[in-house]
């Protein structure tokens, strides 16, 4: 089962049920996360409170793409509440990338640099068995529910960016309920915009690299992320094919469980704050800047992954940001 959020022509929110090119709309739902809501205070699954509130009627799905309608797959009325984070270093790419990590990580530990240090980490200790509890991998945190963008919307990079560059990923979609347990709903296709450049100059400046904006969509897959994903990034300019290369997810293609990754995300407090809204994207391999690209006001990135629904697909764009005033009290 998918699942998306949009606008009807009449300005009215709505979440529907993917049905080929047809998007069945819900009835009463203005939210996936009332959805998650009414299905946790039911004790239902997600799919399960899809059935129990029924379908109100149908449109078009590529009507709703080309009129710009689409909303990121999660959000609440106030954004504060809605935290973004990843993790990094979590990916061994294609076999030609898995061999070369592997070769550098056979090395002297003293030559490491901290990133193959903790890739390394992940591939001894990312995948504990059972009841055990794995090595923590590389986090970060990009921003709160303002950040995120819906396929089809301008993803915005500050003037003073060194870069902005795409990242191709996939997002695990969590709400806490009143208790602060986090239930996951389901995954989604991301796009965390990076300043590659920046984290080049220092990996320090790691942190700033990715207070970013972040696509994030079309399509919520509700239940088991598959173990080997398989999808094509792609920058497009003036309408054509600038760059292309496949990427892969799932932990078949990880040296982390994603119950890992949960975990050392939610051990702390913070993020299991009643009521709150997670989505945490699980890390790449594949990246146009690592083969020289650089992005153009008005490119075009296009994440596509049928496994997942939909492309992500966001022009970038350059946005003027004020500088901050800060006024004594």
């Amino acid at each position: 089962m998918r699942l998306v959020q949009f606008e009807t022509v009449e300005g009215k929110r709505s979440v529907a049920e993917v049905n080929g090119d047809q998007l069945m709309v819900l009835g009463n739902v203005e939210r996936i996360a009332d959805l998650a809501k009414m299905a946790i205070a039911s004790r239902q699954s997600l799919a399960q409170a899809v059935q129990a509130v029924g379908i109100s009627g149908s449109v078009s799905y590529e009507e709703t793409i080309a009129e710009g309608r689409l909303l990121p797959v999660i959000d609440l009325p106030d954004p504060s509440h809605v935290i973004v984070a990843g993790t990094g270093l979590t990916h061994m790419g294609s076999a030609d990338t898995r061999d070369a990590m592997h070769a550098k990580v056979t090395g002297d530990e003293d030559n490491l640099s901290d990133s193959m240090k903790i890739f390394k980490m992940g591939l001894e200790g990312g995948k504990p068995s059972d009841g055990e509890v794995g090595v923590q991998p590389e986090w970060f945190w990009k921003g709160d529910g303002s950040i995120l963008r819906a396929s089809g919307q301008v993803m915005e990079s500050p003037h003073w960016a060194d870069d902005m560059g795409e990242e191709p990923e996939i997002a695990g979609i969590y709400l806490n309920d009143k208790n602060g347990q986090p239930f996951r709903l389901g995954y989604a296709l991301a796009n965390e915009l990076s300043d590659h450049v920046m984290e080049r100059k220092n990996y320090l400046f790691l942190a700033h690299s990715k207070l970013r904006v972040c696509g994030l969509g079309p399509e919520l897959l509700v239940g088991d992320l598959p173990s080997d994903v398989q999808g094509m990034s792609r920058i497009y300019r003036d309408g054509e094919v600038l760059w292309e290369k496949p990427f892969v997810s799932g932990e078949d293609n990880m040296t982390h469980a994603l119950s890992n990754l949960e975990y050392h995300h939610f051990k702390y407090p913070l993020f299991r704050q009643p009521g709150r809204v997670n989505v945490h994207v699980f890390g790449t391999a594949t990246l146009s800047f690592a083969d020289g690209i650089t992005l153009q006001d008005n490119d075009i990135m296009e994440i596509d992954c049928p496994q997942l629904g939909r492309p992500l697909r966001n022009a970038v764009k350059t946005q003027h940001v004020d500088g901050p005033t800060v006024v004594q009290l």
